[in-house]
């Protein structure tokens, strides 16, 4: 016969408090696992913590909104001469542009080995190996508005004297023709259809509109008159031989002789500058 043991009230006691501790435990881990989860669902997968570079970081936190000054815009600037601006994102695509080194075209983002961008206000490629990717500050909306318009028009051709898009006074010019602009007609487009701004019809009216900025305060957006070698003895406003929009690092948006281009401000240039108007 065989005789079973019989727990003792110092063994229910011991019992109770082996229950107790295993509880604590379970919920102590439960509780690790749930914390790790919640700390995990806002992370962004990334290699060394460095983000994939199309990636946008929401910083806005509490419903406050981040300030316009503090956003940037991302561009592909030309580490080569001669960089081939393709219609597809292959090497057999029609080449429909070139860009110089330090052209900069809009970052659309990646498309195998090109970057997408737009170029004669049409859907473009350059190769990814010969660009590199640099961030502007922008400004407001009515700017940014403006020059995403011109960012659209590069590659399109200078032409001297072109027809204005409007006369002046926001009545439409009927023998406007797409795609052609000099350097006046060019900020007078963009300035208008980005916002119904009315800009005059050439350099030496222009510089009337809106109101002059020191050089220690320019902004993006702004316009730039220049003089040029045909007019640099000239003076008054006859000076004014050249107008651009001011595109941020030292970069000026405008037509050059031979087509709307974003470039790096030369110190040639430099040498001409006069003045800044804002217009906005």
């Amino acid at each position: 016969m065989h005789t079973f043991y019989q727990k003792s009230p110092i063994d229910n006691v011991v019992i109770a408090r082996y229950n107790v501790d295993v509880k604590r435990i379970i919920v102590l881990f439960l509780s690790l696992i749930f914390s790790f989860s919640l700390c995990g669902c806002n992370q962004i997968n990334s290699i060394d913590g460095v983000l994939p570079p199309d990636i946008v970081v929401d910083t806005e936190t509490d419903g406050e909104e981040t300030d316009a000054e503090n956003r940037k815009k991302s561009y592909a600037v030309s580490k080569v001469d001669g960089l081939r601006v393709r219609s597809g994102a292959s090497g057999s695509s029609a080449v429909i542009g070139y860009l110089d080194k330090n052209d900069v075209v809009e970052y659309v983002g990646i498309v195998g080995s090109y970057v997408q961008t737009v170029y004669k206000e049409k859907t473009a490629y350059v190769h990814l190996s010969y660009c590199k990717r640099l961030e502007f500050e922008v400004s407001c909306e009515t700017v940014e508005s403006a020059i995403d318009i011109g960012t659209s028009l590069l590659g399109h051709p200078y032409v001297w004297g072109s027809q204005r898009y409007h006369w002046g006074n926001g009545v439409l010019n009927k023998n406007f023709v797409r795609g052609e602009f000099d350097c006046s007609a060019l900020v007078q487009y963009v300035y208008y259809k980005a916002a119904k701004i009315v800009l005059d019809v050439n350099t030496r009216t222009q510089i009337y509109n809106g109101t002059e900025v020191e050089l220690s305060d320019l902004k993006r957006g702004d316009l730039m008159f220049f003089t040029n070698a045909s007019r640099y003895n000239k003076t008054g406003v006859e000076r004014i031989g050249h107008v651009g929009i001011y595109f941020g690092n030292n970069y000026i948006l405008h037509t050059a002789s031979d087509h709307a281009v974003i470039e790096p401000i030369s110190s040639l240039r430099w040498s001409y500058y006069i003045t800044a108007r804002r217009v906005v």
